[in-house]
């Protein structure tokens, strides 16, 4: 008997916008937009992301 892994479709993308930084989650359905006054948290919760949807990148735009 095989084995199924269903085909996630997920990305993070991470922007900045007038001095504000941008991650946003995407995945299946359902989407996640977070804001960040310093850049280098928005880089550790997108990498969290990451992670945790066992991608290999997410993008910055």
């Amino acid at each position: 008997m095989a084995v199924v892994v269903p085909i996630r479709k997920a990305h993070v993308e991470v922007r900045e916008a007038c001095g504000e930084w941008f991650v946003r989650v995407v995945e299946e359905d359902q989407e996640l937009t977070r804001s960040f006054d310093i850049e280098s948290y928005a880089l550790a919760f997108a990498e969290g992301q990451r992670m945790r949807l066992h991608l290999n990148t997410f993008l910055r735009l």
